[in-house]
C-alpha cells in the first residue's frame, strides 16, 4: 500500500466547524470531542519527534508511517514548559496540515528533574500562571481543530514533578479536605483549574485524556490511580501507559500480563469512559527477538478483544541514550524482524485510521 495524505482529517475538522453555533449568534459552542471508533481500535503514535518529544515536523510524520506502512490517527508530543508556558502553536499546525490530528501533553516541568521547581502544583493552583494559561488555552481556541490533551502524563510515578510525591505526599494536614492525601489532591484540583480555564476561554476543540502509569511508584496506598482522578466532568478519556523493557538487560514481562492487572485497576475507575493504550513499547536487546515478539503479542492481544473497553493504541517510536551510559531503543526499526511484526499486524483492519469527533459523550 502506498502511504497518502488522507482525508479523515479534514472531515472530522469540518464536521467541528458544523456543530457549532453562527458567528455572532451569543450562543454557547457545544463540545466536539474524539468519539470511540465503530469498530475497532484507532492506531496512533509518538513518530519520534527527537530527545524533547517535541521536534515535530511532517518529515517524521512521513517517515514512520512510510516504515510501518499505515496512517496514524493522531500524533502524540510533548509541549514542555521549559521556557515558559505558550501554546505550541506551530507543532499543531504542522500536524493538522499533515492530515493527522495534534495530541499534546502538557509538561508542566521547568526541566528534566523529577521534583518540581518553578511549577509546583500549589503554585499553579495559586494562580501564578494563570495569565499565561488563559493565553495558551486561548491559543488551543483560535488553532480552530479538535485537540487531544492531557495534563499530567504518568501522574502516579514519581519520575514526573506533578506526582503526588513531590506535591504534599501522603500528608492530609497542609492542603484541603484533611481526610485526603495532600499529594494527590493537589493534582486533581490543578488538573481541574487547568480545564476551567480552557472553558472559560471558549476552548471547546480539546478532548481531555487523564493519562495514568500502569504501574504506581511509590507503592503507596494515596497513590494510586483512583486517588488522582480528577472527575468525570473534567475528563473525556482514560489512557494508560504499559511499556515492556526500556533498557537492556531488565526482565521481561508478557504484555498480557501486565496490561491484566492495569485494566482491572482502569476498569475500575468511575465513568465508564473510552480507554487507550497511549503509550507501550520495548527496548531492543542485541542478539535476540524478544522485543519483536513481544510487540506482535501485544498487538495480537489488543485485537484478540479482551479488553473490551480499550478502543486506542499509540506506540512510543524513539531511541534515547541513558544518562548512565546504554542506549534504549524502542524505534520500530530496530530490528527487520519488529518492523515486519508491527506492520503485518496493523494491517488488520481492526486498526482504524480515522477519528470521528461528536457531542460529548
Amino acid at each position: 500500500m502506498s502511504i497518502r495524505r488522507s482525508i479523515p482529517f479534514l472531515i472530522a475538522l469540518l464536521a467541528f466547524l458544523a456543530a457549532g453555533p453562527a458567528p455572532g449568534s451569543g450562543q454557547e459552542p457545544e463540545r466536539t470531542i474524539l468519539q470511540p471508533p465503530e469498530h475497532g481500535m484507532y492506531h496512533a503514535a509518538f513518530p519520534d519527534f527527537g530527545g524533547p518529544e517535541s521536534f515535530v515536523t511532517r518529515y517524521r510524520l512521513r517517515d514512520f508511517e512510510r516504515l510501518v506502512d499505515k496512517e496514524i490517527a493522531w500524533a502524540y508530543f510533548s509541549d514542555n514548559w521549559f521556557n515558559g508556558i505558550g501554546f505550541p502553536s506551530k507543532a499543531v499546525k504542522v500536524i493538522a496540515r499533515y492530515g493527522r490530528v495534534p495530541f499534546i501533553r502538557m509538561m508542566a516541568r521547568s526541566n528534566y528533574k523529577q521534583k518540581p521547581s518553578k511549577y509546583t502544583l500549589q503554585k499553579i493552583l495559586d494562580g501564578n500562571f494563570d495569565d499565561d494559561l488563559h493565553e495558551w488555552c486561548s491559543g488551543a481556541r483560535d488553532s480552530v481543530v479538535p485537540l487531544l490533551v492531557e495534563f499530567g502524563t504518568e501522574v502516579n510515578g514519581f519520575w514526573f514533578p506533578w506526582n503526588g510525591r513531590w506535591n504534599g505526599g501522603g500528608e492530609t494536614g497542609d492542603y484541603g479536605d484533611p481526610k485526603e492525601a495532600d499529594g494527590p489532591e493537589r493534582f486533581r484540583d490543578t488538573y481541574r483549574h487547568i480545564v476551567d480555564i480552557c472553558r472559560d476561554e471558549g476552548a471547546w476543540n480539546i478532548t481531555w485524556f487523564f493519562h495514568p502509569n500502569g504501574e504506581s511508584w511509590p507503592q503507596k496506598d494515596w497513590n494510586q490511580m483512583s486517588d488522582y482522578y480528577p472527575g468525570d466532568d473534567y475528563v473525556d478519556w482514560i489512557g494508560v501507559s504499559v511499556y515492556g523493557p526500556q533498557e537492556v538487560g531488565e526482565s521481561w514481562t508478557s504484555f498480557r500480563k501486565l496490561m491484566d492487572r492495569t485494566y482491572a485497576e482502569l476498569d475500575a475507575l468511575p465513568g465508564n469512559k473510552p480507554l487507550a493504550l497511549l503509550e507501550f513499547g520495548a527496548a531492543q536487546e542485541p542478539h535476540n527477538e524478544k522485543k519483536a515478539l513481544w510487540v506482535r503479542a501485544a498487538l495480537r492481544t489488543l485485537r484478540s478483544g479482551r479488553y473490551e473497553r480499550i478502543v486506542a493504541e499509540s506506540y512510543w517510536h524513539e531511541s534515547w541514550r541513558n544518562a548512565h551510559g546504554p542506549k534504549s531503543n524502542l524505534r520500530l526499526d530496530s530490528s527487520r524482524r519488529t518492523t515486519r511484526y508491527y506492520r503485518g499486524e496493523v494491517a488488520h483492519p481492526f486498526y482504524v485510521t480515522e477519528p470521528t469527533f461528536g457531542p460529548s459523550l
